[in-house]
């Protein structure tokens, strides 16, 4: 699954700024990751404390990375915790995309993320076929609960990995602000999770570029595309990865069936929907681990889902899939 430390695909913000305008920007860094804010006020009102207090709060609910966070505190064992309302949120919305996924998408692979090197706990040295099925018992989110407001989970070893989703989570949360402080044009953005209302400062939907997957460090981009009051969410393997010492690549993206950190044939994955942030940025990290077809076969069933796939041929050459309903 993906980290927020990392920004597996650049998204970059292409609208000019004239200096007549009433756009306001806030930039900085949260959650591990950069993020930009975008938003128009005649009044020209200042936001920044309220967005701190927002990462601050869900940060202490949800990061892994936070020894004192309540999911900090969980998947250490104490079963004290009465969890906040972000908390619930972002489990609930991973129970859904859980069970939508078949599975594909599982907050509970924490154990395994953490194993093969890419979490915050210590990797696991030589990790074969045995310790990977033993681990995978610690696996499903049908093996947890919320119960009067305390986390109930079937074995204690279960560890929560909320990462596939926070970014995407804090940006719904951020956006939510804005539409309670009637601010009806905004776009914010998140380590690459984007949710964008209204127009911009030209009176036109907000744009934004995905970028290609090159080896070689340059920067081009595949494709550009408008939102109109719509979430998108990109998630790919071919810059987060690391190699054992025989050369072997593992991938960020953990199979929650098989437990391994192997690649598919995707190599970004970009979901757009009207729905929340939170939701296609779990659906970008579960159609990852799903693979192509997999993935085209889930979207016939969901067309409230656009994607953007860029993928590897039979020949190892760079093709792209682009949803029917996707319209520049």
């Amino acid at each position: 699954m993906k980290k927020t430390v990392f920004l597996v695909v650049t998204i970059v913000l292409l609208s000019c700024i004239p200096s007549e305008s009433k756009l306001n920007i806030i930039e900085g860094n949260a959650i591990g990751t950069t993020y930009s804010i975008r938003y128009l006020d005649g009044g020209q009102r200042s936001f920044e404390s309220k967005i701190d207090a927002l990462i601050k709060a869900v940060s202490k609910s949800t990061s892994t990375y936070i020894p004192t966070s309540d999911i900090s505190k969980i998947n250490k064992g104490d079963a004290t915790v009465v969890v906040d309302d972000y908390f619930k949120e972002v489990f609930e919305k991973s129970a859904t995309i859980y069970q939508e996924t078949n599975g594909d998408f599982d907050p509970t692979i924490g154990i395994l993320v953490n194993a093969w090197g890419f979490g915050p706990e210590e990797a696991i040295e030589n990790l074969d076929s045995v310790k990977i099925k033993e681990l995978l018992t610690y696996v499903g989110f049908d093996k947890v609960s919320i119960k009067n407001g305390k986390v109930k989970k079937l074995y204690p070893e279960i560890y929560f990995d909320f990462n596939a989703i926070a970014k995407g989570y804090l940006v719904d949360v951020i956006g939510r602000m804005f539409e309670q402080s009637n601010i009806e044009n905004y776009l914010v953005e998140i380590g690459g999770e984007i949710r964008a209302r209204g127009v911009n400062q030209r009176g036109v939907p907000w744009k934004i570029a995905i970028e290609k997957p090159n080896f070689d460090g340059s920067r081009t981009f595949a494709t550009t595309i408008q939102l109109h009051d719509e979430s998108i969410a990109t998630s790919g393997n071919y810059r987060k990865f690391r190699n054992d010492e025989d050369g072997k690549k593992y991938v960020h993206t953990i199979n929650t069936k098989t437990g391994y950190a192997t690649e598919s044939n995707l190599l970004s994955v970009s979901v757009i929907s009207k729905s929340d942030c939170a939701i296609v940025d779990g659906y970008a990290t579960a159609f990852m681990a799903m693979g192509l077809e997999k993935t085209r076969a889930f979207l016939k069933k969901h067309p409230e889902l656009k994607v953007f796939l860029i993928y590897t041929d039979e020949k190892g050459e760079i093709e792209t899939f682009r949803s029917v309903s996707l319209i520049n």
